[in-house]
């Protein structure tokens, strides 16, 4: 199983970009990442470079392994997801690009007053369709004068 660091850079993000389901919207927000690194529980405090409904891109010091299990913490709902490392750059300093993906798709997950028209695809987004007017019902709007 490659973790992303077998490709050329270049081609590992397009490969991640074409596993991509929505629209990734450049914004930092701060998070804690929290899993197991090298037999020992980590934390750490990070903020995402990238966000879309089905997870983030962040900067990791700890290591982890494509597919790992880890959580990730909203810092300012403290909201906690589970997610799977997806892809895992190169090196930048002594600092890894990680992509999470969370284990269901949560675009209410980031608080984003207006999200990409993709991430109203899940069902948490969708609203309730509203009853047309009734013509028997006197109270509605249509029956008044």
């Amino acid at each position: 199983m490659t973790n992303g660091k077998d490709l050329p850079p270049l081609q590992a993000a397009q490969n991640y970009s074409k596993l991509r389901r929505t629209q990734r919207v450049h914004i930092q927000m701060a998070v804690l990442v929290r899993g197991m690194s090298k037999g020992k529980p980590f934390q750490e405090e990070t903020k995402t470079s990238t966000v879309n409904a089905n997870g983030c891109l962040v900067f990791l010091d700890t290591p982890v392994m494509r597919g790992q299990q880890v959580s990730i913490v909203n810092s300012k709902t403290v909201e906690e997801l589970t997610c799977t490392v997806a892809f895992i750059s190169e090196n930048k300093g002594s600092k890894s690009e990680v992509g999470l993906e969370f284990t269901e798709s949560s675009p209410l997950f980031w608080r984003i007053g207006f999200p990409p028209e993709d991430w109203s695809e899940s069902s948490e987004r969708k609203r309730a369709p509203v009853p047309a007017p009734s013509k028997t019902n006197p109270a509605s709007p249509q029956g008044k004068k």
